[in-house]
């Protein structure tokens, strides 16, 4: 981008406001709109928190502190904008022009940066000696060194060239992303995921990937010197190799189904304990009572509307599966890894049995984070120890569940849920977001 001098117009609090206003009257269609354009003016420490500026034009602006935590700005043009310090928690920036952005310390904790562009980029300006300049704010490329993307979905995102260092993508969503050549030496994916990613040539230099998922990641040429990528999840299989069973996993998914269809008069359960289950991809409808797959991994599995009573899922690798609707009443899932799964109305209060006896459902110990429990049925649901940080609990019915020692930190729960809820000594950042 080239032109002649730049002149910034700063403005005030009075001022962002009203252009805010005729913005979401204008996306309202309501007489009197007319979209935001806030290109090249000091917007520094403004408040625009949850705004909805969908398709506003920030280009060039200086937004160093601003705060725009659950705004909607999708389709918006950040490009060349100086965001450093802003605070974007929870901000929804799907396909965002967001090139050459200086996001050096801001904090993008929960975004939605879904198919936004976060290339090399920057602004010309003419210049008496100089002939053209690029402003003096910003470099030539994107630079987000120090940025908090924990938690942040950055899913099919364009980060070429990027410049990140010591950056933190702590459990954040990266499936799809491509970070070709970006400079991320020293940053942290612990717990990311970047299925598909493509890094090559990137800088991966003392990077962290500790118990991420890197399956399909593309590294070729990459700098991988002090990487680490200790508990990580890739294309190879975890625990027991299912292609070493004597019989397959499809048999013996068949055979377990025969047995719970017939009240154990044909057929036989499946034990799979510790094995590599991400073969069978859809389990979904599928009776599977009394299912037995301690330590076992199902990253990814389809297993909607299961019937899973009484299932043994300790300490299993539950990321990405989607149990929507599925029937888990007693089923024990102590320490398991729930992260980013789909249990919205799922089944997990407690399983009567005979003589009037009482199962409940285990998620002590589990990790929950931006797990989706909309509508699930937790009721009596031991849930001690757990970590449901940045979770959804809208609409779950939380009655006598039990939540001692539970993290909450900004999940979204309905107002009465502490009033429902049998305990929750020791719980710590509950959030009702």
């Amino acid at each position: 981008m080239t032109g002649r001098k730049i002149e910034f117009k700063k403005l005030t609090q009075d001022e962002v406001d009203a252009i805010c206003a005729r913005h979401e009257r204008l996306w309202s269609g309501r007489s009197g709109g007319a979209r935001a354009n806030f290109s090249y003016t000091i917007l520094e420490n403004m408040v625009l928190a949850n705004r909805d500026l969908s398709d506003a034009d920030f280009s060039g602006a200086v937004l160093r502190g601003a705060v725009l935590s659950g705004a909607t700005l999708n389709s918006a043009t950040f490009f060349a904008a100086d965001l450093r310090r802003a605070n974007l928690e929870g901000a929804s920036l799907r396909r965002a022009d967001l090139r050459g952005a200086i996001m050096r310390g801001a904090n993008l904790t929960g975004a939605d940066l879904t198919e936004a562009d976060l290339r090399e980029g920057a602004i010309a300006q003419m210049d008496k000696e100089k002939g053209l300049s690029v402003l003096s704010h910003r470099t030539q490329e994107n630079d987000a060194g120090t940025a908090n993307f924990t938690g942040a979905n950055l899913s099919g995102s364009k980060m070429a060239g990027m410049a990140a260092q010591q950056a933190d993508f702590t459990d954040a969503m990266l499936l799809g992303t491509r970070m070709i050549r970006a400079n991320l030496r020293g940053s942290s994916f612990q717990g990311a995921n970047l299925e598909g990613a493509d890094l090559s040539g990137a800088d991966l230099s003392d990077t962290d990937f500790s118990h991420a998922v890197l399956i399909g990641t593309k590294t070729a040429t990459a700098k991988t010197q002090g990487m680490n990528t200790e508990g990580a999840l890739t294309n190879d299989p975890v625990g027991i190799d299912p292609d070493a069973l004597e019989q397959s996993l499809a048999d013996q998914i068949a055979e377990h189904v025969r047995w719970c269809d017939t009240n154990g008069k044909e057929g036989k359960p499946s034990f799979f304990d510790g094995t590599d289950l991400r073969g069978l991809t859809s389990l979904a409808g599928k009776t599977l009572t009394a299912f037995h797959a301690r330590g076992s991994t199902l990253y990814g599995l389809d297993l909607e509307g299961a019937q899973l009573q009484g299932a043994r899922l300790e300490k299993a690798d539950l990321r990405m599966v989607s149990l929507r609707g599925a029937d888990l009443r007693g089923a024990d899932l102590t320490g398991a890894n729930l992260s980013n799964a789909d249990l919205r109305d799922c089944q997990l209060g407690p399983l009567l049995l005979d003589g009037d006896r009482v199962l409940p459902a285990s998620l002590a110990g589990v990790r929950a984070r931006y797990t989706d429990l909309r509508g699930a049925d937790l009721r009596q649901t031991k849930a001690t120890g757990a970590d449901f940080s940045y979770a959804t609990l809208n609409g779950a019915n939380v009655k006598r569940a039990i939540f001692n020692g539970s993290c909450f930190t900004g999940a979204r729960v309905d107002e009465d849920f502490t009033d429902l809820v049998d305990s929750l000594d020791g719980a710590v950042d509950l959030d009702a977001a």
